[in-house]
């Protein structure tokens, strides 16, 4: 792929309006990574006194938000990519105020029914710098995209705690809905983004004539990666409580967060080595994904857990960005809007699926369950991975 071809600018639209993207969705995203983990501490002021529903309410907005993924995607290729951001951004803080000035749990309830169907900022966020970029600077953009994701999960619940002292997490939705505010303040001076243009002049490269995977089978490893990761968080703490007893909540916070850290670090890197063989690295991914969270059941001491949480790292970070970059060769010459609508759809079912298995196996084996039940769909996903079906160009359906 030529210099020219690498280069993000595009039709005006360059690095700084992609930081921009990146940096609206991380201050938008804060709430909605950093207070669900306080359910148990919102729902006894809401009447639910044993926090009873809080593993339910924990993934009604992941619900409604795959649901309506795939129809914002196709209105904002309709209608404009950066009007149905703006309206992500409006719709997050509407949510959020009402879920913050809730005084029943139903009220509460709708307010997060309102954030899925409202919300849905990675998506359209994926969806706006689609329409303006392609090829190795889409997959760039969407690697800082999941950066900013990963920075906001690893930080979001630590500010949230800090200011449970001078005011409770309940009512900390309502003062964060300030910040999907501002970001639609600050998107509001963006472009409306310009569909990119194809290098039609310039001859394939090694790089482009990699073989790509369908739409289909980008779909699958999207759900498969998501549920191979997510089904570890939820009882993670309990595992390392269980393993390692008297660990601290903040050291236990502090392994909760390495396989992000490591993500934050390397993933530009990890970019560059393998933007041009994006299936091998994925199969790296799994594979690691596969052996960090087999080896999360068998870690007896701090030690070793922190060597399978930096292997989890390792995996969650060539997966993520080998995933960009197949999303970024999908996206050429398709309407962006609905693709990756349809990739969130996938994503967000994968997180509902590996949330109801990690319940299920926890109650039923213990908190090494959810690690052993991803490390095994992570091995089958590695040989998914690596069959010959998956070498083959196949022709797009729009």
């Amino acid at each position: 792929m030529s210099a020219q071809a690498l280069r993000i600018p595009r039709r005006g639209f360059g690095r700084g309006q992609v930081r921009a993207v990146a940096g609206c969705y991380f201050v938008a995203s804060f709430a909605a990574l950093g207070l669900p983990p306080y359910l148990t501490e919102i729902l006894p002021e809401l009447g639910d006194r044993q926090a009873r529903w809080a593993g339910v309410l924990y993934i009604v907005p992941t619900v409604f938000g795959a649901l309506g993924a795939p129809l914002w995607g196709r209105l904002a290729d309709r209608f404009g990519r950066k009007r149905l951001l703006l309206r992500a951004q409006l719709g997050l803080a509407v949510s959020f105020l009402l879920a913050g000035w809730a005084d029943s749990l139903a009220t509460f309830t709708v307010a997060l029914v309102l954030q899925g169907i409202l919300g849905g900022t990675f998506a359209a966020s994926n969806g706006y710098l689609g329409a303006a970029l392609e090829g190795a600077a889409l997959s760039k953009a969407l690697t800082l995209m999941q950066g900013s994701a990963r920075a906001a999960l690893v930080l979001a619940p630590i500010v949230v705690g800090s200011l449970s002292g001078w005011l409770s997490p309940h009512r900390q939705y309502a003062l964060l809905a300030v910040l999907p505010l501002t970001a639609a303040l600050l998107l509001a001076a963006l472009p409306e983004p310009q569909t990119a243009e194809r290098q039609r002049s310039e001859p394939e490269t090694a790089g482009e004539a990699n073989p790509v995977v369908s739409l289909k089978v980008l779909y699958a490893l999207e759900f498969a990666f998501v549920f191979s990761t997510v089904v570890s968080f939820p009882y993670l703490i309990a595992l390392v409580e269980e393993r390692v007893p008297g660990t601290s909540p903040a050291l236990s916070g502090v392994l909760f967060a390495l396989p992000h850290l490591v993500y934050l670090v390397s993933a530009l890197a990890v970019h560059a080595a393998f933007r041009d063989r994006p299936r091998a690295g994925l199969a790296l991914g799994f594979a690691c994904i596969a052996l960090g969270l087999g080896g999360h059941g068998a870690a007896g001491s701090l030690t070793s857990l922190i060597a399978v949480r930096l292997l989890l790292g390792v995996g969650l970070t060539l997966g993520l960005v080998c995933l960009s970059v197949l999303a970024a060769d999908c996206a050429k010459g398709r309407a962006p809007g609905g693709m990756f609508g349809s990739l969130e759809f996938f994503s967000k079912a994968g997180a509902v699926a590996a949330g109801l298995a990690a319940a299920a196996g926890s109650a039923r084996f213990g908190p090494a369950a959810p690690v052993l039940i991803g490390g095994a769909a992570a091995a089958v996903t590695v040989l998914a991975t690596l069959l010959p079906t998956l070498n083959h160009r196949t022709r797009r359906s729009r």
